[in-house]
């Protein structure tokens, strides 16, 4: 049984709760872009039918390379995620990097994020997971999908039972990622939703050596994939002109894609959810 997470006005979970989609561009590169990407988002998931939460990092901490753009920083980039909560009345997700961020970040957001990279730092956790806000943890590139269930009895520690687990990919070799859709009911069968993660999956990390590559072009069949195996929400970066995006360029979807396939996707997971486990 899948625990349903409340995010606003938003039910994650429950094959009853329509498929959510989290979306927004990697980083914080204005705050123009981020009304572009939330306005255009938000009329067509409201013409869908499903929820729709803002997400977009105001420090990227762990890019490739030292000289690359990392974001706005903390205040300003609070700033631009409180305006685009307020102007759209959507909730907003960001990434958490350190414990002391937390408590900081959740006066404006309403999932904190824990990246990938950070699963299983439990000092960040359990930081998180105090805000009593929602936590949305992504599954390491090095973890197979049954050691989530550590991760999540960490959070659940504290009382939060907030927790949404996101699935995006393993190492496979260098520079290399491949999704095992196994992992999906696996991370589910814990009883908490699960997120795939359809722009990280087509990552190539470090792959374009001072950045990561990527093969956006895969993005639509791993959605597709995902959602037809059954997850809860999906995770999309995306961007108007993702080439000149200034983080994951090359695995953000081009925001004009969007449409057509959200329009599939929401009918494959109708048909998905028959089959879902109550």
């Amino acid at each position: 049984m899948s625990h349903t997470v409340a995010i606003g006005d938003i039910r994650v979970g429950a094959p009853e709760n329509p498929l959510t989609l989290i979306a927004g561009p990697c980083v914080i590169e204005s705050l123009d872009l981020c009304r572009e990407i939330a306005s255009t988002v938000q009329a067509l998931t409201q013409k869908l039918g499903i929820g729709y939460i803002f997400k977009a990092s105001f420090d990227k901490a762990n890019r490739t390379s030292g000289s690359a753009f990392r974001g706005q920083g903390m205040e300003k980039g609070l700033e631009i995620l409180e305006t685009i909560k307020t102007e759209f009345g959507v909730p907003v997700l960001t990434d958490v990097h350190e414990t002391w961020q937390c408590h900081i970040v959740a006066q404006v957001c309403d999932v904190l994020q824990i990246p990938a990279f950070l699963c299983r730092q439990t000092d960040l956790l359990l930081a998180a997971a105090d805000t009593e806000c929602a936590v949305n943890i992504k599954k390491g590139q090095f973890l197979a999908p049954w050691d989530t269930r550590n991760i999540v009895e960490k959070v659940e520690a504290t009382g939060n039972k907030n927790i949404l687990l996101t699935e995006r990919g393993n190492s496979f070799g260098y520079n290399t990622l491949v999704v095992d859709m196994t992992s999906l009911p696996i991370m589910r069968s814990y009883g908490y939703p699960v997120v795939f993660d359809g722009t990280h999956s087509v990552q190539k990390p470090g792959g374009a050596g001072i950045a990561s590559g990527g093969a956006r072009e895969m993005i639509p069949y791993l959605s597709r994939a995902a959602v037809a195996v059954g997850i809860d929400a999906l995770f999309l970066e995306v961007h108007p002109e993702p080439e000149k995006g200034l983080s994951d360029a090359a695995s953000m979807l081009r925001l004009s894609e969007l449409p057509a396939l959200l329009e599939q996707l929401v009918r494959i997971d109708a048909i998905a959810r028959e089959g879902m486990t109550p």
